[in-house]
């Protein structure tokens, strides 16, 4: 897999602005009931669950598609910025390439878009029974389902991005000089075998160590990277199902540590980012976690069922895109695919017309 070496540019502004779009895209969708199917009626809304790791790549996409903002509103869209050529409102332009008529109007998309919050297993498991149309998840469909499921056979895995799963601790911890661990640390710490940070260079403190829920895709990624088992046993202090529930735990104590996805890293805010020594290479938030070899990096999906139909076809074909990349993936610190990467993620979906 070949992945960016080097961390993206901070773009704080810009993720805030996003942030703040993806809330206001789910505040105007909350009275939004889902299409009939019938033609007549237009396309069905396009909904997606799962994963709090990927939903702010596709929640900030999905306010920006329902906006479906003027090619002359460059701060939202702009062609002249990324290559195409075109006249069109941003859903319009990527709804055409599947046979959807344009609207040509400010905030009426072809089909709306709504994306809810969960985490992975939910994420598979709701896009499985067919109750969403895309399911995100920050870990494989194979780890949540089993080797052996059938389901595997006719669930499509669209990668949209890379995560390079950063551990963060407590400021508190990072200010007494803890700057970096080791790999061998930081699995005593999640079995339970260290538990003060006086063990590791810190201070006489306990730890807190903060974990993912069981089902989350950022909990099976990291028991598998760091065990080499999804399904190792660990012993943190507390579980939570969300990567903002953690960030919010990690800032309210003086002695925390948690593993998080990059998207939730403050370095100056309450969740700074340690050092990690694996295999006498030391990983670090600015660095190269972007690096191939960094064990806890993963991909980040957006799984379809039975094929990719037009709807998710335009959606998903958007964020692979540079314009998409630039604008839903880098703000929220996650990793670029590489072009040809995109390329072969874009051969998953539905022809054009």
């Amino acid at each position: 897999m070949t992945q960016d070496s080097e961390r993206l540019s901070d773009d704080a502004s810009r993720r805030k602005f996003l942030v703040g779009a993806g809330t206001l895209g789910a505040t105007a969708l909350a009275g939004c009931t889902l299409g009939s199917g019938d033609d007549s009626a237009g396309p069905s809304s396009l909904t997606a669950d799962g994963s709090s790791t990927v939903y702010p790549i596709t929640n900030d996409a999905s306010a920006v598609w329902n906006g479906n903002p003027p090619a002359s509103d460059e701060e939202y869209w702009g062609p002249g910025q990324y290559d195409i050529d075109t006249d069109m409102n941003l859903a319009d332009y990527w709804g055409q390439k599947y046979g959807f008529e344009p609207t040509e109007e400010r905030s009426v998309p072809p089909f709306q878009v709504q994306v809810a919050l969960s985490h992975s297993g939910t994420g598979v498991e709701a896009v499985t029974s067919e109750r969403v149309d895309i399911g995100d998840a920050s870990s494989t469909a194979e780890s949540i389902l089993g080797a052996d499921s059938d389901k595997l056979d006719n669930i499509v895995d669209h990668v949209v991005a890379v995560d390079g799963q950063p551990i963060v601790v407590s400021e508190e911890i990072r200010d007494a000089g803890v700057s970096q661990i080791t790999g061998d640390e930081l699995r005593g710490i999640y079995k339970g075998d260290i538990d003060n940070w006086s063990e590791v260079g810190g201070p006489d403190k306990e730890i807190y160590a903060i974990g993912r829920a069981e089902n989350s895709g950022t909990d099976t990624a990291f028991r598998k990277n760091l065990y080499g088992d999804p399904d190792a046993p660990i012993s943190p202090d507390t579980r939570k199902g969300q990567n903002q529930q953690v960030a919010q735990l990690v800032k309210q104590n003086d002695n925390a540590i948690a593993y998080i996805a990059l998207a939730f890293v403050e370095p100056d805010q309450g969740t700074p980012p340690i050092g990690l020594e694996l295999d006498g290479t030391l990983y670090e938030f600015g660095k190269n976690l972007g690096a191939k070899e960094y064990p806890l990096s993963r991909d980040l999906h957006c799984y379809t069922w039975e094929d990719t139909d037009n709807r998710e076809s335009a959606f998903i074909n958007m964020i692979l895109s540079e314009f998409g990349q630039q604008n839903f993936v880098e703000p929220n610190n996650y990793f670029k695919l590489p072009p040809e990467r995109r390329e072969e993620e874009r051969g998953k979906l539905a022809d054009q017309a």
